[in-house]
């Protein structure tokens, strides 16, 4: 054989054996993961759960936010009709602006501190907008295309309720975020200051509406949650629909402005929070060394990360939860934010550094996608087993202790992990 053709057949065979190597690991990956009963008990727990549609035990409304996380369980246990009439009921108390609310609760249980709203298209019913969060909007767009992703129901988009449509009013959500939540500086999509995807601000007090304390900012996660919203919307909307906005470029512009200004290329992670108008915490605190891991999988999902960078992320979160004993990687963030610096949440408490497999369980699916099957598996057992262990969902957990805490039966947990375990049995279904 002449030289010449020897050398591309010798890097041939060694990259073919590689392959089969490759093969041969993923085979046995996949049989591991079928036959890991701890799978089919969380999933068949969940189904359970979701029989019912409020987020938890300590919770009387339907929330937006975590319905978007637990409604493709929601389709496998209910009707699509019922499904469906959840979601419209968003869009029936819809603001006239285009802002969409919160959560919404029989009106007979609207005892919280919220401030309600009422409308004659839902009669019943309240709802209240936790006013120092950016992700409604986005989460029940989110929520309506996987609506349409598992039922293959279309007619939801031409609903009309007070003479818009639903895919017109999904539209007026996208523009009252543009129009009421933006940055025309940065452009970019804004909101008060929390902790990573949180939803209580800083300062005491009722944390949940704006008050002349809120330090408005950019973050990661409002941000990601908003492209994500507008890719789904995009691929929802039928050809010939005459869009208000080209959304299409302004998901490209908000990408781009993300990669500016939110991400840290030396540091490879997210930056916490670039302030509008002061910075609630203390001059000497440097909040740059906290990592943010929901939004971090929330831009993963989104798409804003090279391959490279999404194993660097879920690198950084291993290493983080590692330094705790009875943390994953969803504790929310790392370090937590000092007591004197976040006086409404203390030190490993609800969202300053408790462990939320709602946000977590959402990183199982990307390193699939990624070819990181092994890692998903690995990183998702911890928190099958706390729920076997505990019996039950619980809303996040103490990362000193391994505790449950905060709400029982919550179904955004459920949720997360049903889709998680689907992900990783589809897989090994087509790698076994």
């Amino acid at each position: 054989m002449k030289k010449h053709l020897l050398i591309p057949l010798v890097l041939f065979c060694f990259i073919f054996s590689i392959a089969e190597a490759q093969h041969a690991s993923d085979k046995i990956l996949a049989g591991k993961i079928l036959a890991d009963t701890r799978l089919d008990t969380v999933q068949f727990r969940a189904l359970k759960l979701l029989s019912g549609f409020s987020a938890g035990t300590s919770y009387n409304e339907v929330w937006i936010r975590d319905f978007n996380t637990f409604i493709n369980g929601s389709l496998q246990v209910h009707p699509g009709t019922e499904v469906k009439s959840k979601l419209l009921m968003f869009f029936r108390i819809q603001g006239s602006g285009g802002d969409i609310v919160d959560g919404v609760v029989d009106s007979a249980k609207a005892s919280v501190g919220y401030q309600y709203r009422y409308s004659p298209l839902l009669p019943g019913w309240a709802a209240h907008k936790n006013t120092v969060e950016t992700d409604q909007e986005s989460s029940l767009i989110q929520a309506v295309k996987k609506y349409i992703d598992f039922t293959g129901d279309k007619t939801i988009l031409d609903e009309k309720i007070a003479g818009r449509s639903v895919l017109q009013r999904m539209e007026d959500a996208l523009i009252y975020l543009q129009k009421e939540r933006w940055s025309v500086k940065y452009g970019l999509v804004t909101g008060a200051t929390t902790i990573d995807w949180g939803d209580v601000q800083s300062e005491t007090g009722w944390g949940v509406t704006i008050n002349d304390k809120t330090k408005w900012t950019l973050d990661i996660y409002d941000n990601a949650m908003f492209v994500k919203a507008v890719h789904d919307f995009l691929s929802m909307a039928p050809r010939g629909y005459k869009a208000q906005t080209n959304w299409s470029a302004e998901a490209a512009k908000v990408t781009a402005n993300v990669r500016k200004y939110l991400w840290d290329p030396a540091a490879q992670k997210y930056i916490p929070h670039i302030y509008l108008n002061g910075s609630p915490f203390s001059p000497d605190f440097n909040e740059k060394d906290i990592l943010y891991t929901g939004g971090s999988i929330c831009a993963v999902i989104a798409g804003f990360n090279t391959p490279a960078e999404v194993l660097e992320i879920n690198k950084q979160m291993l290493a983080a939860a590692a330094k705790e004993n009875h943390a994953t990687i969803g504790i929310t963030v790392y370090p937590p934010y000092p007591e004197k610096e976040y006086p409404n949440m203390k030190p490993y408490n609800y969202q300053n550094a408790g462990d939320w497999t709602w946000f977590g369980g959402r990183m199982i699916a990307p390193l699939v996608s990624y070819g990181h099957a092994q890692a998903a598996y690995a990183e998702l057992l911890p928190m099958l087993d706390r729920v076997i262990v505990n019996k039950g969902f619980f809303e996040w957990y103490d990362v000193r202790t391994g505790a449950p805490k905060g709400s029982g039966d919550f179904r955004g947990e459920a949720g997360v992990l049903y889709d998680a375990i689907t992900v990783l049995k589809q897989w090994a279904v087509k790698n076994r």
